[in-house]
């Protein structure tokens, strides 16, 4: 069946919100579509899609109870709901490139094919204030690879007297993240920075430095579903194990880190490469009752021990 027969059917056919609901998940199973990127399953993905063509609240069930969901819709409105599913059947693209919405830490935030969609277990350390390890109120903090800022933002959410630095190399994530930054009212305490990883951050020490750097090692890169196509590479890639920029950034983050300071680095998938990469180095794995994996936590009374001892 054509994709206009599918459109033509589901605009004369259906009638209520579950109607379109119902269809949109069956257009998703059928294409195979990925969800990871603010959903992790066709209904869920459905629900938000919908609810966003028809302008709509997300927690619209919780506001109304589920008897909204049979509300009957107008043509025009089913018209538009169907584009939108087509829209995300034909091109891959993920939903929140679509509705140009994310959340992070609880907080919306503005997102493009600029920027990776945030979906990182770092919003589970945020809220439990990077504990046990962080003991003292950080004043300073960096984000490293801050892309759309969602990290740095909720920090100083979080961390509501720091002052926070939002790095990155990428012009184009940094004008994203200045426009998530002024939309949180942040300006006064969040400062995107272009730098390659330290580069123009001498004489400055933190506290706390957090990074979501790219990542993605080249066999995982090379598989990869279509809906990831759509992220920047600059933001994914990095080398043959994933762990390029991760080296660099631990051989100088010394110079940047105040006495008692912690680093916290994702790494996913590459985590099975650091043993190998920094063989004894003794850094903290950290688990999520939310669900990830692969960040690690290094004081840097280790890495300055580390990188002083080394061959």
């Amino acid at each position: 069946m054509t994709d206009k027969i599918y459109l033509d059917e589901a605009i004369n056919d259906l009638h209520s919100i579950l109607d379109m609901v119902r269809w949109s998940v069956s257009r998703f199973n059928d294409a195979q579509l990925y969800f990871g990127h603010g959903t992790d399953n066709a209904w869920d993905e459905a629900v938000s899609l919908v609810l966003y063509g028809l302008h709509l609240p997300q927690d619209m069930a919780a506001q109304t109870g589920e008897g909204l969901f049979n509300a009957r819709l107008t043509r025009s409105e089913r018209e538009m709901v169907a584009e939108l599913v087509l829209k995300r059947v034909q091109t891959r693209l993920p939903l929140p490139y679509i509705t140009n919405e994310a959340w992070f830490c609880g907080l919306p935030f503005y997102v493009d094919e600029r920027v990776l969609i945030p979906r990182s277990p770092f919003a589970e350390l945020i809220e439990t204030r990077f504990a046990p390890f962080v003991e003292q109120t950080p004043s300073t903090i960096l984000d490293m690879c801050t892309g759309g800022g969602c990290i740095a933002i909720a920090l100083a959410h979080q961390f509501e007297l720091a002052h926070v630095d939002a790095v990155d190399i990428s012009s184009d994530a940094l004008a994203v993240a200045d426009m998530n930054i002024q939309e949180h009212q942040l300006t006064d305490r969040v400062y995107p920075i272009a730098s390659d990883l330290f580069t123009s951050l001498q004489g400055q020490k933190y506290d706390l430095i957090v990074s979501n750097p790219p990542y993605v090692d080249a066999e995982d890169m090379a598989d990869l579903p279509a809906e990831y196509q759509h992220e920047p590479e600059l933001a994914l890639a990095s080398g043959n194990d994933g762990l390029d920029l991760v080296e660099i950034m631990l051989k100088q983050a010394v110079d940047y880190m105040t006495q008692d300071a912690w680093l916290f680095v994702e790494v996913g998938n590459s985590e099975v490469h650091m043993q190998h990469r920094f063989p004894g180095l003794e850094v903290h794995w950290l688990t999520f009752e939310n669900g990830g994996h692969g960040i690690f936590a290094v004081s840097r009374q280790v890495l300055a021990q580390y990188w002083n001892t080394e061959d």
